[in-house]
């Protein structure tokens, strides 16, 4: 309102000057900026506007996949006649890559997150229903009300995002911080008051589900809600607004463990079903039974995890975490070597002990001749040229790109990347530990209904690199 009412008298204003006032007045505008440039320190120069130095920091637990070009697709005989993946040489920019599939204990991280911030949310809607604010001491519900109920004085902009923002969307709660400063309290002898306990409450199933002595955290409550712009509707469609283009997205992000007794019939998977995703002792190996939605969320609040950090250490934005393309995870997956059948190389599952270099379905279905009856931890077996363990078996993984049989007949040789919205059938790559060699091999295409969790498919994320441009010359195997 006030830049509107500001414009409104200097339009006012303009009306009344003369012609000639006007043109001493830009004078005076020139030769301010004049004196600004004099006074700059750059002599007159065409310098450039300098920020803060950029330095490339490699994502924890990733690693550099240097861009270059490869032929991708089906370099020998396509046996099942599939004919899915004809080859094509393409490039690919360079990207850090997840070493290993996204673990138990990783998938946690986020879903603990989610669920207290959740905890947190309606600890600060209570508060605010009731009018409670922190008190002198005295522990309380009170204590985790919207920061913006502070007794302290507010910051110009704070004051003016709560007048015109807050409660101005769809979310009545929509802007306002909840308070991440004090620590949750999950003993319900520790419990500060009967509000608190009435919070809590709502988070775990009825009493009448619960058995054994042990009432169950309520993971339908696992909500998260993100938005991205549609970048590429955007770039097809310039009529309308930036607003048109903006997503939001809302979906529980907990995995689906009945898929252990849901995906194999007249199997006995229970033990898997109870403690594969929480306990610890499986904290290291590949999270199972997301869907390919829930992975695309686990890459959004990656980014706003890490982005958060970057803000409070006043440091620049990194880029957004995200699912591979196909032909990046292709590349990725050949480890530098081209025309292999396997990350390894190939033709062969074995090396030359005998022991074979990934967990499937090897023997005509001996699970176990591998050393593995179902996953294993996600650093198991030799990395690729790359760095990268797994490519090939443990669990399938989803990539950011539709099925189409005939897609690679038109996608680019530059980036290349297929995904239609309206095509539910998203890729999976790399094969998995119930899956026979042939979908282990580095070229073989999957899919999956982007809406659907299975035992056997998992997933890795990618960052795009910025900085100095690293490109892999294929012709002598070495970075420039």
């Amino acid at each position: 309102m006030f830049f509107l009412k500001y414009i409104d008298r200097f339009t006012h204003l303009k009306l009344e000057f003369n012609p000639v006032p006007m043109k001493k007045f830009i004078a005076l505008a020139a030769i301010v900026a004049l004196m600004s440039s004099c006074n700059s320190g750059d002599r007159g120069e065409l310098v450039g506007v300098k920020g803060k130095k950029w330095l490339p920091e490699k994502p924890y637990g990733m690693t550099l996949i240097p861009g270059g070009a490869f032929v991708m697709g089906k370099s020998g005989d396509d046996f099942v006649a599939v004919n899915d993946a004809p080859t094509k040489t393409v490039t690919v920019r360079s990207f850090y890559m997840d070493e290993t599939e996204i673990t138990n204990s990783e998938y946690r991280q986020f879903v603990e997150w989610v669920r207290d911030s959740t905890v947190r949310l309606r600890l600060a809607i209570l508060a605010d229903e009731l009018g409670e604010t922190p008190g002198d001491g005295e522990a309380g519900i009170g204590d985790f009300a919207f920061l913006d109920n502070e007794e302290e004085e507010k910051t110009p902009y704070d004051q003016y995002m709560e007048d015109n923002y807050y409660g101005m969307g769809d979310d009545f709660y929509e802007g306002r911080k909840i308070n991440n400063n004090i620590d949750l309290i999950w003993d319900t002898a520790e419990y500060p008051d009967e509000y608190y306990v009435e919070v809590m409450d709502s988070m775990y199933l009825p009493m009448e589900e619960s058995y054994n002595g042990q009432r169950t955290l309520n993971v339908s409550k696992l909500n998260f809600q993100y938005s991205y712009m549609d970048i590429g509707q955007a770039a097809q469609d310039k009529a309308t607004q930036r607003k048109d283009f903006i997503k939001k997205e809302s979906l529980n992000i907990y995995p689906d463990t009945t898929v252990w007794i849901r995906d194999f019939n007249y199997s006995y998977n229970e033990p898997m079903h109870n403690d594969y995703f929480w306990h610890e002792a499986y904290g290291e190996y590949p999270v199972v039974g997301v869907t390919w939605k829930q992975a695309k969320a686990f890459a959004a609040w990656r980014t706003l995890y890490k982005n958060s950090n970057q803000k409070k250490r006043d440091r620049q934005f990194v880029n957004s975490f995200r699912l591979p393309s196909e032909a990046e995870w292709e590349y990725a997956a050949r480890g530098g070597i081209q025309g292999g059948d396997f990350p390894w190389g190939g033709p062969y599952t074995k090396n030359d002990r005998g022991c074979f270099l990934a967990n499937f379905k090897p023997l005509r279905g001996d699970y176990s001749a591998d050393q593995a009856l179902y996953t294993v931890e996600a650093n198991s077996y030799e990395p690729n040229g790359y760095n990268l363990y797994n490519m090939a078996g443990n669990v399938a993984e989803w990539v950011d790109s539709s099925y189409e049989a005939a897609s690679y007949d038109y996608n680019s040789t530059m980036n290349p990347l297929v995904n239609d919205p309206t095509n539910m059938r998203k890729v999976t790559r790399g094969g998995s530990w119930k899956d026979v060699a042939y979908f282990l091999e580095v070229s073989s295409r999957n899919y999956e209904y982007a809406d659907s969790a299975r035992s056997y498919i998992g997933f890795r994320t990618v960052q795009d690199y910025m900085g100095t441009d690293i490109t892999l010359n294929q012709n002598f195997g070495d970075a420039r």
